[in-house]
């Protein structure tokens, strides 16, 4: 038997928060834009600016440029953009205790954590000095699992120092703590609109200066997010 939705409390929002009413009477809105947004018509033209205004509040509440925010299906295509695409060409570390859709999209090597679950920065450094050739640092803002928050300043700035890039899976932490990408010193993070509110299905990898130009599709064919 079906429990009415109003006969009990939902506690499960770090899993996936309910639909705030804003963001599904946008959707609502949206839904009755009938263009193509690559269409060169005036219904087309709509439909483009609508996506364009979404993607440049997007970017501006994480302190990125639009150009720099790549529209997914959610958090786990984003990650998987991030590793293949600023990975490519590099060794890909892990934090143990990582998503994943990051372990999962072709990991070279697990970096521990402390007994705390906070990503152990002797051992980080110690992978980065051990090889000459660059490395992508994955590292989880905030954990799904332990709500453990980690350094990713801190980390960013040893990373940086060995030549390495650093992507931020930031799923959990968006609309709970705040943050930008210049603030975390990252070259990427990304985020899923249903842990914050959001729709499902919908997310963004974002990008810092010109990595966008590291992105890669998943899937070929279409023009759609450069």
């Amino acid at each position: 038997m079906s429990t009415p939705r109003d006969s009990f409390t939902y506690l499960d929002a770090n899993a996936s928060e309910p639909i705030r009413p804003e963001a599904l009477a946008a959707m609502t809105q949206a839904a009755q834009v009938a263009g193509n947004p690559s269409s060169v018509h005036r219904a087309g033209r709509g439909a483009r600016a609508e996506l364009e205004t979404a993607r440049e509040g997007l970017a501006a509440l994480f302190g990125v440029q639009a150009e720099n925010c790549v529209l997914t299906s959610g958090g786990t295509e984003a990650n998987v953009l991030a590793v293949t695409g600023l990975g490519a060409g590099r060794r890909v570390l892990a934090g143990a205790t990582e998503h994943d859709a990051v372990r999962a999209a072709g990991v070279a090597g697990v970096i521990a954590v402390r007994p705390d679950g906070v990503l152990d920065m002797t051992a980080l450094e110690r992978m980065l000095a051990a090889a000459d050739d660059p490395a992508l640092v994955c590292v989880m803002l905030a954990n799904n699992e332990t709500g453990v928050i980690n350094p990713v300043r801190e980390i960013a700035a040893l990373c940086h120092a060995h030549g390495a890039l650093v992507h931020v899976d930031a799923v959990q932490a968006a609309g709970r703590i705040a943050f930008t990408l210049d603030g975390l010193d990252a070259d990427s993070i990304a985020i899923s609109g249903h842990k914050f509110g959001g729709p499902k299905g919908a997310g963004a990898l974002l990008l810092a200066g010109d990595r966008f130009r590291s992105v890669q599709p998943l899937l070929a064919g279409g023009g759609q997010e450069q």
